[in-house]
């Protein structure tokens, strides 16, 4: 059965062919992370894995395609729980910056692992085909973002 569906998947077009297969690496990868044992939402997850420097909310938000209400209340939560701070941009002293906490970097460091190792048994790519998958996946996201985010992201 699986052959089946094989040939019926070379027979579409590339663009088909990729529409689909990021579809199942998607639910795939967010089967597996729901796996992970940890007390933080997908959005909380996010916003600790994107801290791998100190950042202003406002950038953050667009960097995660969030709309700035969200990164609030996400990182009042954060902030609750011990994984980050906020400090007083010295650049600009009436903004504020997300920091991580020693709590929120030893949690991110185990993210940024954990995630690794799911994308590498979910997507069967090598070091080379992650790399080269990266660079066109970061090509589409450039892309998505100079046309318009699109409604669902915005969330």
């Amino acid at each position: 059965m699986a052959h089946d569906h094989n040939t019926l998947l070379h027979r579409l077009s590339p663009e088909m062919q990729a529409m689909m297969g990021v579809y199942a690496l998607y639910w795939k990868l967010e089967e597996s992370f729901d796996a992970i044992e940890i007390e933080l939402s997908h959005q909380e997850c996010h916003m600790v894995i994107k801290l791998d420097q100190p950042r202003r909310m406002g950038v953050l938000a667009a960097d995660m395609l969030s709309v700035p209400s969200t990164i609030t209340s996400t990182a009042d939560a954060l902030e609750k729980a011990g994984y980050l701070r906020r400090e007083r941009d010295p650049e600009d002293r009436r903004a504020w910056l997300l920091v991580l906490t020693e709590k929120g970097t030893e949690t991110r460091q185990m993210l940024v692992a954990q995630a690794g190792a799911l994308f590498q048994r979910a997507s069967g790519l090598n070091k080379d085909e992650t790399a080269e998958f990266a660079r066109l996946a970061r090509k589409i996201r450039e892309n998505i973002l100079k046309t318009g985010i699109p409604e669902g992201l915005k969330k």
